[in-house]
């Protein structure tokens, strides 16, 4: 039997908070993906944590159950090679401005996951450490994100079907790597990375 995880709905009760996080950051190849979740004070879900520690198919299984019950949401990406252009730290939270960019709802307060941010214009911030298991729009946002990279990185995996990125999401597995080194790099590889 699963254990129940309980997540914070809110840092604040008294304003609209949106959580944020990034998919992609350690990848060899792709875009960085992110997500932006305004979620109701009241919402639950048994299955929502850090996408991380749930299974692909429990984070299909959210997916839709957040968009539909979400006040608001919002993916972005930024290309690999924005990427190698500008550093994956900027390129990660550059792709968390475009999401909340994208919102239907203007928060009045942002969680991010992890411990660098920059400050998003007229709305104050809060970096919490391992916050997607900690807070549910910080989770849910952490689900959206890793989803709709998987689903994109599936896509370009039917491109070029060498890498093997239908299972390791262009993760620096040992077959990735392998890979590279026999098939050398494609135009989606991070050309600042250590690939092999």
């Amino acid at each position: 039997m699963k254990k129940e995880v309980c997540l914070a709905p809110y840092l604040n009760f008294d304003v609209i908070e949106a959580g944020c996080d990034e998919a992609g950051r350690g990848c060899l190849a792709g875009a960085v993906f992110a997500a932006a979740v305004i979620l109701p004070k009241d919402f639950f879900h048994p299955l929502l944590n850090d996408s991380k520690q749930i299974s692909a198919r429990d984070r299909n299984l959210l997916r839709p159950v957040i968009e539909k019950n979400a006040i608001a949401w919002a993916v972005a990406s930024v290309d690999n090679q924005e990427i190698d252009q500008i550093n994956i730290l900027r390129a990660s939270i550059k792709a968390m401005h475009l999401a909340l960019d994208k919102l239907a709802v203007r928060p009045e307060f942002i969680l991010i996951d992890g411990n660098r941010f920059y400050n998003y214009p007229g709305i104050s911030h809060s970096c919490i450490i391992k916050g997607d298991s900690k807070f549910a729009s910080i989770a849910a946002a952490s689900v959206l994100a890793k989803t709709y990279r998987d689903e994109y990185m599936l896509s370009i995996a039917q491109e070029f079907p060498a890498y093997g990125w239908e299972k390791n999401m262009a993760y620096p597995t040992k077959f990735h790597r392998e890979a590279i080194e026999k098939y050398g790099i494609c135009k989606y590889h991070r050309l600042s990375y250590n690939l092999l």
